[in-house]
């Protein structure tokens, strides 16, 4: 049994060969699929709802109306927490999240603008 080990690999590597093989060919079903099932697919029309939520009139409306729709409409925002405790500090955490954590383009020049408009309208 000094084979032994050889065998091992020789058994393993031929294994790895099949596995690669077969994720290739299941490579090659998934593309086919893929180029038949869009030749034949008829494109789908529809009407999207109107949009019934607006922001609040305020200062900078403008601006928050440039940056905020892009990413969300105006019932997001009118579901964060309200009250005293709710305000500057709040809105401007906020807009940093959704600049940090979001992506969102915000240029740095709007930001204050925005968190003037959210802290002094909601």
């Amino acid at each position: 049994m000094k084979h032994a080990p050889l065998l091992t690999l020789v058994a393993a590597a031929l294994s790895l060969a099949a596995l690669r093989l077969a994720a290739l060919r299941l490579a090659a079903l998934s593309l086919a699929a893929l180029s038949l099932g869009s030749a034949s697919a008829a494109p789908i029309s529809y009407t999207l709802p109107d949009e019934t939520a607006a922001f609040k009139a305020g200062p900078n409306l403008e601006v928050v109306q440039n940056n905020c729709t892009a990413c969300h409409s105006a019932d997001y925002v009118s579901t964060q927490p309200r009250g005293p405790k709710f305000k500057k500090d709040f809105w401007q955490a906020e807009v940093t999240k959704m600049i940090k954590v979001y992506g969102a383009p915000i240029a740095d020049a709007d930001v204050p603008k925005i968190v003037e408009y959210l802290a002094a309208t909601y």
